[in-house]
């Protein structure tokens, strides 16, 4: 195949110069009245985002880790308490449970949906801990910890299976902190509340990045809180602010972890343009599906489960030999990558925690198999099509070779 146009793996060039006029009049702003850190831009879009997200309350923080850190801390996590997650994640959901003091436990993901697996959480809270009547606390019975919490992180701008996990949350006294940060307006459909659920509207509080490959990027670094407790909102707004109560009166001991208002302003105009954008990554999901739909026994495809409406973050599919596929399509000038090559278990950082490979073996293949494929809301049919048309000269070549 010869090189066709080149095929970016992400655009970020492209809605920026759409966007132009209207993010340097922000600059423009900003620049007029110096109000350069927090102040009324950031106040504006915590409003609309937390509307965005059916919250009643937004902190606006730098970053994702800062935004899961920071809600993890405000909801009273103590040193050394157990917070599980999954193995399947970028390394900040767990930095963010470490450097808040607590321990991490890994539940492994479902096999489809690449989410928490509810009955394998179920199955570590029932064979791996004890229940403590009269502290109404759960302890891990190999560690003597008491489990805290559960971070459920909505992978690929799809949700985790959230009435099972906050049902076995509720049974066992578990806070849950939604992992967000590739879900800016994905939905759940909720059985037990019989209703759409948006995104950082069902624990008791939720993540989000705005790192600039995100469905909502800002122009650098950025994150933000949503919640619907108010006593979690105020701490949060003082862990972010070095502690403080008003100027130099200092409640606790804080982090600098505000958000510029470049960045805010930035976000609330290109908030504006979310909706239209996310239909854009369904859009194209979809003609993915219809398009390699024969090739189905090949390349296992993204699963939308009935429960969630996704916002395609990353288009993921998996196949035998992922590393082939990317360097045929490096060769036809389309960018890919992997989201993510290693499960956290397996990394260096944690080889203190002990797991073993074969500890959580579905996301151990799901590693091996995955690669992203080229998906943002600029991308075009014709881009698109040779993305598909690369794909199925891969699989034909690979079976005529198998024969």
């Amino acid at each position: 195949m010869t090189n066709l146009t080149k095929v970016p793996f992400l655009d970020l060039v492209t809605p920026h110069r759409e966007l132009e006029q209207e993010l340097l009049e922000v600059v423009k702003k900003a620049f007029s009245n110096a109000s350069f850190i927090g102040g009324p831009m950031v106040e504006e879009f915590e409003k609309e985002f937390a509307a965005f997200c059916a919250a009643k309350y937004c902190v606006g923080v730098n970053s994702g880790t800062d935004a899961l850190r920071f809600a993890l801390m405000a909801v009273g996590t103590k040193p050394g308490e157990i917070i599980i997650t999954v193995p399947h994640t970028f390394i900040a959901t767990t930095e963010a449970i470490t450097q808040a003091g607590a321990q991490i436990a890994f539940v492994d993901i479902h096999e489809r949906t690449y989410t928490l697996d509810p009955e394998k959480l179920r199955e570590y809270l029932e064979t791996r801990c004890a229940w403590n009547s009269s502290s109404k606390e759960l302890i891990e019975r190999s560690s003597k910890k008491r489990v805290a919490g559960i971070v459920p992180v909505h992978l690929y701008g799809q949700t985790a299976d959230m009435d099972p996990i906050l049902e076995l949350a509720e049974k066992y006294n578990l806070f849950v902190i939604e992992d967000a940060c590739q879900a800016h307006g994905a939905e759940y459909c909720s059985k037990k509340m019989n209703t759409w659920r948006t995104a950082g509207s069902m624990g008791a509080a939720a993540a989000f990045s705005f790192y600039p490959g995100k469905n909502l990027g800002a122009c650098g670094e950025g994150g933000a809180i949503t919640t619907n407790d108010e006593h979690m909102a105020a701490r949060m707004r003082m862990i972010r602010d070095h502690g403080q109560a008003k100027k130099y009166y200092h409640d606790i001991e804080g982090y600098n972890g505000r958000l510029d208002s470049i960045q805010a302003g930035w976000l609330s105009v290109k908030l504006r343009h979310l909706a239209k954008w996310n239909a854009s990554r369904r859009n194209l999901a979809r003609r993915y599906h219809e398009l390699f739909a024969d090739l189905k026994d090949s390349v296992a495809l993204p699963v939308e489960a009935s429960w969630t409406r996704g916002v395609y973050h990353l288009y993921v599919v998996r196949v035998q030999d992922r590393e082939a596929l990317q360097a045929r399509l490096g060769e036809a000038g389309i960018g890919t990558g992997i989201h993510y090559p290693i499960p956290l278990h397996q990394q260096k950082a944690y080889q203190h925690l002990g797991y073993r490979t074969g500890d959580f073996p579905v996301a151990e293949r799901v590693a091996r198999e995955i690669v992203s494929l080229p998906m943002f809301p600029q991308l075009s049919y014709s881009q698109q099509d040779e993305v598909i048309t690369a794909v199925k000269e891969f699989v034909g070549a690979k079976l005529i070779a198998t024969r």
